[in-house]
């Protein structure tokens, strides 16, 4: 989701290309999503903007908006993939327009657009709102110009750490962690008590603080509080600064790593090693190193490392879930049924299969039944030397043995046809508990 640092880039664009230009036209498709979710319609909105001139751009955290010579004025919200587009001049970052194609970039209007401006210039300024997932919205606001803030949405969502900066001071900060008892890094996140800062901006903003995103906000030391007010500011105005461009951050900055998930990018520069917290299906990335928590912390925390699983040692690989043991247990036992037909004794073939294939160093061992300990017993009474009826199972190699599916464990005169054969296992359907066990004797 676009946040204090892209909204800051997308006014910057309407700021040079509109902001004093008159409106000759403006076009909008009837979405119900971003017009009549907040109270309006297309028709209305393409109606209070033509004719109209743009006096001005103004931000606040994660909204924008236009002023006109008379009201109702847009503002407008990006949600989760919303953008501005101006014709003939790159709004997006870089790497946006690498993805696309010749004949995208050359497309206007773009897809997904919702609300298209043109001005009386000549050549005209074409601007183009667009919103491929539809979470953006754009209301009307019938006030003032200078007081769009006084009005709903603005006036519900707390001050711009970057505009702001005669609000949103420590005292400010101090009073908002104190008088709430939640994470801290879902306090950032609420629009309520500071406009703007989105998951990004958040992670970042607790790096440089070192402190730890899911300590209570009600927690931290006053020592603590002027790190964080000092993390804002410092990483929210140069952010925006740079007009959100990622290219153009330090870096020693957590964003030019954090995107490394499952991937081999698992430090900082510094060598701290990043990893990924989840609570209540909301996902941090933070140093464990840099940040500690100095009090207490949200229960049910699951932590997972930004590293390729190539890349870890196998003793620090994750293991395996519940359901992937279950299918392998499954798959050693050479049946689909469920736990009760697990739990039922293996049948007579099947036992005298696993000790024909040498395999009794390996764990399945634990789980055989009492007659395949009481054959063991026999063999050891016999000094280790096998029933005659085996001798000539034991002098076939143990692919051959286990290929004929545990045939040769039954009687001497029908093991000596398969014995011939020495099917493959692929063409003698064995149980997919023997060719595991073959994989591992070999």
């Amino acid at each position: 989701m676009p946040e204090i640092a892209e909204i800051a880039r997308a006014v910057h664009f309407l700021r040079r290309h509109l902001v004093g230009r008159t409106i000759k036209k403006a076009t909008a498709i009837d979405d119900a999503n971003v017009f009549g979710k907040v109270g309006t319609t297309g028709a209305n909105v393409s109606e209070a903007l033509t004719g109209k001139k743009v006096l001005a751009a103004g931000q606040q955290g994660k909204y924008f908006w236009l002023v006109l010579d008379s009201p109702p004025h847009p503002v407008l919200h990006f949600g989760m993939t919303g953008w501005v587009h101006i014709k003939n001049d790159q709004t997006a970052y870089t790497n946006y327009y690498k993805s696309m194609k010749a004949e995208e970039l050359e497309l206007w209007p773009p897809k997904y657009w919702k609300l298209r401006i043109e001005t009386d210039d000549k050549p005209a300024v074409e601007v183009a709102y667009t919103d491929p997932r539809r979470f953006g919205r754009i209301r009307l606001v019938d006030s003032p110009g200078e007081d769009i803030r006084k009005y709903s949405p603005l006036k519900e969502n707390g001050p711009d750490p970057v505009v702001d900066t005669d609000i949103f001071t420590e005292d400010y900060l101090r009073q908002k962690m104190n008088s709430r008892h939640v994470p801290i890094k879902a306090l950032l996140l609420d629009q309520a008590m500071i406009s703007g800062i989105g998951n990004w901006v958040g992670d970042e903003v607790l790096y440089h603080a070192k402190l730890h995103p899911e300590q209570y906000s009600n927690d931290f030391s006053d020592e603590e509080i002027a790190r964080l007010y000092k993390a804002i500011r410092y990483v929210c105005q140069l952010a925006c600064d740079k007009l959100g461009d990622s290219d153009e951050f330090p870096e020693d900055w957590m964003f030019n790593y954090r995107w490394g998930k499952g991937k081999k990018h698992s430090h900082l520069p510094n060598g701290q090693k990043l990893a990924f917290l989840k609570v209540g299906g909301r996902t941090s990335c933070y140093a464990p190193g840099v940040q500690k928590n100095t009090g207490s912390v949200v229960e049910g925390i699951k932590e997972e490392a930004i590293e390729s699983e190539d890349d870890a040692p196998k003793s620090k690989r994750p293991a395996a879930t519940s359901k992937s043991t279950a299918k392998r247990q499954k798959e050693a036992e050479g049946t689909d049924e469920g736990p009760k037909k697990r739990k039922k004794p293996a049948p007579k073939p099947r036992v005298k299969e696993e000790e024909d294939d040498g395999t009794d160093a390996e764990p399945e061992d634990k789980k055989r039944t009492s007659r395949a300990k009481a054959k063991r017993v026999n063999m050891e009474e016999t000094d280790g030397k096998p029933p005659i009826k085996k001798q000539k199972a034991e002098k076939e190699p143990a692919g051959e043995v286990q290929g004929t599916n545990g045939k040769t464990a039954n009687t001497s005169k029908k093991a000596k046809p398969e014995e011939k054969k020495s099917l493959p296992a692929t063409n003698g359907g064995p149980s997919r508990r023997s060719s595991r066990l073959s994989s591992k004797a070999t």
